[in-house]
């Protein structure tokens, strides 16, 4: 059992490390000013309006096929599910100052379910990655709608001097983009979109997750040292991100015995619980506004803690599971 705790604990860990390392690079060239933080904003805004509206189009409407599972939307409803209990727990711990902590609550809740996720399950589980990202592509139809709206208004909103929401705020093109693409896909109307559309935007999408992972390295090798976020900002989000989400999820997935009728579900559930908060947040900060400073130190704070804090739950979650 011993050998199980640390064999999985090593693979999450070295999976991870491959991400960091493209992060890194990225931070470095910012650092040393190859690269300026206006570059990178224009490039924030590019993969916010193309690429991933582009990739959000792509994977529904040729990935999506709702008649081969009559339950794939138990998946987005998890995904859906899983933000709001984060969303929740952040809310009651950030409610003394809620005014001024409202980009606190994202950061806290809504993880890095694809552009993380995808690459360590391509390396975890390479005979399995097919269904694997079938169940982050679902998972996603949940989740990203948040994100791309409640998301967007807390992040770029979240400051002293916030005069509130306006219903326009909730629209972003990834949001409209996937209600427009999942609706093509349940009206079976998909089969008139030319093909020469689908391969524009499915070559598009491919270019997202890598240059959204260079995105975050840029803007956390951005940051500056001398200020970070208060402690007690710091302890309430890591409470929720890598405390109270994770410990809920295992419960779970244990009790419920998925890890039974569905390991590979059980599976990627935990690694979502545990996951990083999404890239999106500091891609709706570059593009919409918000605090960088604020944002972009809390968020180098959780990335470093989930390199050691996602391999120990997971192995922790094979460790139970077996025993």
């Amino acid at each position: 059992m011993d050998d199980i705790f640390w064999l999985t604990s090593q693979s999450v860990f070295g999976a991870m490390m491959r991400i960091f390392f493209i992060m890194l690079i990225a931070g470095l060239l910012v650092r040393k000013k190859i690269i300026t933080t206006e570059q990178i904003a224009a490039l924030s805004k590019v993969t916010v309006y193309v690429l991933l509206p582009s990739l959000v189009f792509s994977n529904n409407v040729v990935g999506f096929h709702p008649e081969d599972d009559p339950n794939w939307w138990v998946l987005p409803l998890l995904g859906a599910g899983m933000t709001f209990v984060g969303l929740g727990f952040a809310a009651v711990l950030f409610l003394p100052d809620w005014k001024k902590n409202k980009d606190m609550l994202p950061m806290s809740s809504m993880q890095n379910a694809a552009y993380l996720v995808l690459p360590i399950v391509q390396i975890l589980y390479p005979e399995k990655f097919t269904a694997f990202a079938l169940y982050v592509f679902l998972y996603v139809i949940g989740a990203n709608p948040i994100i791309w709206s409640i998301g967007k208004v807390l992040n770029a909103s979240g400051q002293a001097d916030s005069v509130g929401f306006k219903a326009t705020d909730f629209l972003t093109p990834p949001l409209i983009v996937n209600v427009i693409s999942i609706l093509i896909v349940l009206l079976s109307i998909q089969q008139f979109i030319p093909g020469v559309v689908l391969d524009s935007a499915q070559m598009l999408g491919e270019a997202t997750i890598p240059i959204a992972t260079f995105i975050l390295g840029a803007t956390l090798g951005g940051i500056s040292f001398r200020k970070w976020p208060s402690l007690a900002n710091i302890l309430r989000v890591l409470s929720v991100k890598y405390l109270i989400l994770p410990s809920l999820t295992i419960l779970a997935v244990y009790y419920l015995e998925i890890y039974k009728t569905n390991p590979l579900l059980a599976d990627f559930l935990v690694i979502q619980s545990a996951a990083a908060p999404a890239t999106a947040i500091i891609l709706q900060v570059k593009t919409y506004g918000g605090n960088e400073q604020k944002i972009g130190g809390m968020m180098l704070i959780t990335y470093v803690v989930c390199l050691f804090a996602l391999p120990l739950w997971m192995a922790y979650w094979k460790y139970l599971s077996l025993l």
